[in-house]
């Protein structure tokens, strides 16, 4: 999030700022459509949710036109920072190593993924 901004997403904002991130600027109406193809969500209750976001300075909102033009003021890294620095406190005991075993344990990585990890953990070992 911006250095301003001290708001943690909930889970239905995260899901918003997500969309807004990949898509830049959204309207109200296509963060809805984006959103009801994984789950089932009221237009007025996508709408409340942005404009708590608003107000909580997730996001901004350009009211030049009639329409109103919504993007993400949070930015993703910081946010994405945050959320795992939360969780490897509440669910790991501050222990990041315990975290990364439990993710690559529970999920498949592509050849790829795991070649990308070994090279990020080869450059953290020769720091």
């Amino acid at each position: 999030m911006s250095s301003e901004t001290t708001a943690k997403p909930t889970e239905s904002e995260l899901e918003i700022l997500q969309i807004l991130w990949e898509k830049r600027n959204c309207t109200v109406r296509e963060v809805h459509e984006i959103l009801t193809l994984n789950k089932e969500a009221g237009y007025t209750t996508t709408l409340k949710i942005m404009q708590i976001m608003h107000e909580k300075g997730l996001v901004r909102r350009d009211t030049s036109s009639k329409t109103h033009i919504y993007s993400a003021l949070a930015s993703q890294e910081k946010t994405q920072q945050h959320l795992v620095s939360r969780l490897i406190d509440n669910a790991f005991s501050g222990s990041a190593a315990r975290l990364v075993m439990q993710a690559l344990g529970n999920h498949t990585s592509s050849k790829d993924e795991i070649e990308a990890i070994k090279k990020y953990l080869n450059e953290l070992d020769h720091k």
